[in-house]
């Protein structure tokens, strides 16, 4: 199956695929971090945004958003969800950026959807070009050396008489700068079931390697991944938000 391909094909269970995560949590804590760490500007550019849940709670916030997804089913949820906004069909590696903007965020490990690390490295370098002085990338980030290949996140949800599954879990063969994202979804209506099986190819990388690649750029901050509070990372965890302001 082609990168992406489930993704299109099943936009319109995307939102019951992500039913537990926290949003709006999410959401409130990246705005204390810019708050704290960069200017008071209000433009604000979501990469990889999905169907806009991130979206909908910063216009809500009051800031001036838009949101960049490579797939237009995506984008056209997210636009009735969050008319108010703007959205751009694009890659987020290969599309220059309009800016300027206060505030760029790539939330769900979105950045690791560069191909490779050149790819990345001219995603990084896109986003510092569109933000304004003293704006700031944040973004959510995994350390490959750090993945649990046998450790999969499950849920399930109820949809117009129809309950669905949804596993994920990371996979990292232990050496190079690919891992992957597998997911599996389950939907079952009465007696029948039916799966699909995906997996999407991610840049992989320790996070000393994205602090060497974004430092040119940034003044980075690495927390620990909990958006409820602000705490410096423990340099033990496999997960953590990068907080960067451009420099």
């Amino acid at each position: 199956m082609p990168p992406n391909k489930l993704y299109t094909d099943l936009s319109g269970y995307y939102d019951f695929m992500c039913a537990d995560i926290d949003y709006q949590t999410q959401s409130q804590g990246v705005r204390r971090l810019h708050q704290l760490l960069g200017s008071d500007g209000c433009r604000h550019l979501d990469l990889a945004c999905g169907t806009g849940p991130h979206i909908r709670h910063f216009v809500g916030f009051g800031y001036q958003s838009q949101g960049l997804d490579i797939n237009q089913p995506m984008l056209d949820r997210a636009a009735l969800r969050c008319p108010e906004a703007g959205f751009i069909l694009g890659d987020m590696c290969d599309s220059e950026l309009d800016g300027p903007y206060d505030l760029v965020t790539c939330f769900l490990y979105s950045l690791h959807y560069s191909s490779n690390i050149d790819q990345l490295k001219s995603c990084i370098a896109n986003v510092h070009n569109a933000l304004s002085t003293n704006g700031v990338f944040c973004f959510n980030a995994v350390d490959k050396t750090r993945i649990n290949n046998s450790l999969w996140v499950t849920h399930t949800a109820e949809h117009e008489g129809a309950r669905f599954e949804f596993s994920s879990g990371w996979y990292y063969p232990g050496y190079g700068d690919r891992q992957a994202l597998k997911l599996s979804i389950r939907r079952t209506v009465g007696d029948t079931t039916e799966s699909w099986q995906d997996e999407h190819p991610m840049v992989a990388l320790t996070f000393g390697e994205l602090r060497d690649i974004l430092a040119p750029w940034f003044e980075v901050h690495v927390f620990e991944h909990d958006y409820g509070r602000i705490v410096p990372w423990d340099r033990h965890s496999g997960n953590a938000l990068f907080a960067c302001v451009k420099i």
